[in-house]
């Protein structure tokens, strides 16, 4: 029986002469690393707001302020902003969650080929330009464009309707970019769930709505509220799509940060208002935490009441989660009997049969909604039009020749996809480590290290660029780059900023833990158990059996974090800059001035690139499952 020890346990002999702690080793370069370039910086940012403008932050405990509090709450209009970034972010989480369970319920029931084909489409939109879709909508929802153009033509308006530069329309840019990432983390929960126990539920009595409201939806619920949280999350820190397609009036707190550092030059403000950003971000996340479990961000189905939280908000969710699981399953029989009144069923399988025909249907229409953009950017790349518009006209190589020969565009998507490959590299460094760490050693203080982790997720990106920003610049580091010889490609060299590199892997490395954390709870480790009972080191375990074995979920944490680096704007307009842009802030600025057809033709081969190298990670997963007899 010793052969197959608990996970993660250490022999005696290997652990003889080793303090406790040195099993813990592999997270300590995580945490540090976070220490220094996340942490200390945030930290010094919020310490603004409590001195004097041009004083040092060691005023902080000679002569604090708070007048800048003071100014933020005797002010009216940042509550107002605050207010509607709250509501902005609250609508986009419950569309996206709504709209997300669909499509994530469909992946995880369907077919294991189904399931590969339908998830490409899925992430469609985080392989195209943030940038390109947010235009591609201006374009879609204008007064003229294509959306009320056929909307006229079929008869159903008389008129254009405004569908953007309001709520709407800032609802429907970031729905549609945020819902990915909801329906991706469900998905990660939706797979382990036993597809045998709604059936035992059904022959045990239970209809079709009962058996999935008492049965799988409590199961699904983790990935449920994790999604939830992610988006509610990112959408606090959200201003581009809100600037771009709502106008004047829909102005979250991020676009109050930026105008009160660029066009006042307030760092000290500005950090009263992070601080307030934050605020709202905590009590989100803390409210979450008593309710869920800070566990089922990993995809773990442990929930709040079985960890042994009794606590008043606990329980409260607990009351409210069952009476609308109870309501929802009447509810669902309820429309059951009205349509066996109405149309009686032939066969015992008939219901179940709609049922997935409403499914596929409505899974598939949302998945229109999010490849649509997509398909919208590569016609218009080929038009001879001057401007972003449909539709299309004529055909034209002159946008894919004109960025082509662009020193600036060809030298942004060099540098872009050094910056992202290097910056996935050292999260998989650092992450793939402490992911083990966590998933299969004991330690002290567990949840603390995991929150930090996690913490530049929880964080709204542009308060961590704007910190990054002043810590560099008081370092020293701000600007700093190494130069990428490319005389065989015809340019002399590319400066890629080293900055910018370790603050993308900031952002990416809670991604790859998260991600491996995912993969390693549905991990067998009986045969890393059976080869160390052969004989084999750990190192060796490592390398011939585990690492083999999860390597479809290390392609796909190195590729979420090349992606995130790649698409990642908030952090290049703040620390990429001069002669060095990056493909995004390349993009931003010629889209907000010229608006050119070129930024299609860019984005295009981005979109043809990214997608070359999902299909060989998909190819790569496939023979690794094989491979492993799987």
């Amino acid at each position: 029986m010793t052969a197959i020890a608990a996970p993660g346990a250490t022999t005696a002999g290997a652990s003889r002469g080793r303090p406790a702690w040195f099993a813990l080793w592999p997270i300590l370069p995580v945490l540090v690393y976070l220490a220094v370039l996340f942490v200390i910086p945030v930290f010094q940012l919020l310490g603004l707001s409590l001195v004097n403008k041009g004083d040092g932050l060691s005023a902080i405990f000679t002569d604090p302020t708070v007048g800048y509090y003071k100014k933020l709450f005797e002010t009216k209009t940042y509550f107002l902003v605050l207010g509607i970034t709250f509501r902005v972010a609250a609508w986009t989480t419950v569309i996206s969650v709504i709209a997300a369970y669909p499509v994530a319920y469909l992946l995880a029931t369907a077919t294991e080929r189904t399931r590969n084909n339908l998830i490409l489409w899925v992430l469609m939109p985080f392989w195209t330009s943030f940038l390109v879709r947010t235009f591609a909508w201006m374009v879609l929802l204008g007064r003229n464009g294509t959306i009320n153009d056929w909307l006229q033509q079929l008869g159903i308006i008389d008129a254009p309707v405004r569908i953007i530069y309001n709520f709407a329309g800032v609802m429907i840019g970031m729905v549609h970019a945020l819902m990915p990432l909801c329906v991706i983390t469900m998905l990660a929960v939706m797979r382990n769930i036993d597809s045998n126990l709604p059936r035992a539920a059904n022959t045990l009595g239970a209809r079709g709505g009962q058996a999935f409201w008492r049965v799988y939806f409590p199961l699904s619920l983790p990935g449920v509220v994790s999604g939830a949280l992610l988006v509610f999350i990112v959408s606090l820190g959200f201003f581009i799509t809100p600037a771009l397609l709502g106008g004047g009036r829909e102005i979250m707190v991020a676009q109050v940060i930026i105008q009160q550092i660029e066009e006042l030059l307030n760092w000290n403000f500005a950090g009263a208002v992070a601080v307030l950003l934050l605020a709202v971000t905590f009590i989100t996340f803390f409210v979450y935490d008593r309710l869920f479990g800070l566990s089922s961000l990993s995809g773990s189905a442990a929930m709040a009441l079985e960890e042994g939280r009794q606590g008043l908000i606990s329980r409260a969710g607990a009351y409210v989660g069952v009476f609308l699981i109870a309501a929802m399953g009447w509810i669902c029989d309820l429309f059951s009997d009205v349509m066996e009144v109405i149309r009686p069923p032939r066969a015992g399988r008939a219901r179940a049969n709609i049922s997935r025909k409403v499914l596929w249907v409505s899974a598939l229409a949302i998945i229109v909604f999010l490849v649509a953009p997509s398909f919208f950017v590569i016609p218009i790349s080929f038009s001879v039009n001057k401007f972003i518009q449909w539709p299309p006209k004529g055909f034209t190589w002159e946008w894919y020749d004109l960025w082509a020969s662009s020193h600036l565009y060809v030298g942004a998507i060099i540098r872009s996809f050094v910056i992202g490959i290097v910056s996935a590299i050292m999260a998989m460094l650092i992450g793939v480590p402490a992911a083990f760490v966590l998933t299969r050693q004991a330690m002290p203080l567990k949840g603390v290290a995991f929150g930090l982790i996690l913490a530049p997720i929880i964080i709204p990106h542009i308060i961590i660029s704007i910190a990054l920003f002043y810590f560099y610049a008081q370092i020293g580091f701000l600007g700093t780059a190494f130069h990428l010889p490319l005389q065989l490609v015809g340019y002399r060299s590319v400066s890629v900023p080293i900055d910018l590199i370790l603050a993308h892997a900031v952002i990416s490395v809670p991604f790859v833990v998260v991600t491996i954390m995912a993969v390693l709870k549905n991990y067998d480790e009986r045969y890393d158990q059976a080869a160390s009972s052969l004989g084999a080191s750990k190192i060796a375990v490592l390398r011939y059996v585990t690492f083999p074995l999860i390597l479809p979920g290390l392609i796909g944490a190195f590729l979420f974090a090349f992606v995130i680096s790649l698409d990642e704007l908030t952090i290049a307009l703040f620390i990429s800059g001069g002669p060095s842009p990056t493909l995004p802030k390349q993009m931003w600025v010629d889209a907000v001035f010229k608006l050119s057809p070129m930024v299609t033709a860019v984005s295009t081969f981005v979109l043809l690139f990214v997608s070359g190298l999902i299909l060989i990670a998909e190819f790569v997963r496939r023979r690794s499952e094989r491979y492993a007899g799987v």
